[in-house]
């Protein structure tokens, strides 16, 4: 598989992708990382970016997302809000765990939020589902359609047993 190669490609999976557990805030436009390729402060920014970064970019595909290599001696992360806010985060001598849970405290949604979130989208209040949860229990009661068999026989021609097996029983 040629997706597989390279430097760790578990990274490209989309089990890997969907257990990120950061979701930025929707206030949030651009995330900017900055870090230096050498040095040991910045090893845990740079591991950040290689283990983490793919993740929050699949989870968060409306945010823009910039890494900023040898710009700077010592890493940080600056957000940009749509108000025009920003946030300066020091990451300095933090290893890539420790910079995440970090981001999930202070950029990221609740735990509260995100399940709120989720029943909202799962929310049955479309007029095509049909089922128990749903405002119609059956296909026959959208305007337009069959009515069920139990309540309004329906024509014989239409019915499979007489239209194949060729009964005369009209």
């Amino acid at each position: 598989m040629p997706f597989m190669k390279g430097r760790a490609p578990i990274r490209r999976t989309l089990e890997y992708l969907e257990a990120g557990r950061l979701v930025l805030k929707d206030q949030i436009k651009i995330l900017c990382i900055n870090y230096h390729i050498n040095g040991e402060k910045n090893q845990g920014t740079k591991d950040f970016v290689f283990w983490h970064l793919p993740q929050v970019q699949y989870k968060n595909p409306q945010i823009q997302i910039l890494t900023l290599k040898n710009m700077t001696p010592s890493p940080f992360i600056r957000v940009f809000y749509e108000t025009g806010h920003r946030m300066l985060i020091d990451v300095s001598n933090r290893n890539k765990d420790e910079i995440y849970e970090h981001l999930i405290k202070v950029i990221g949604k609740s735990k509260h939020v995100l399940d709120e979130e989720t029943i909202a989208r799962e929310k049955k209040d479309n007029p095509a589902n049909f089922g128990e949860l749903c405002d119609r229990h059956c296909i026959c009661e959208v305007p337009g359609q069959v009515p069920c068999p139990g309540t309004c026989p329906v024509p014989k021609h239409w019915r499979g047993k007489y239209t194949y097996n060729k009964i005369e029983e009209y």
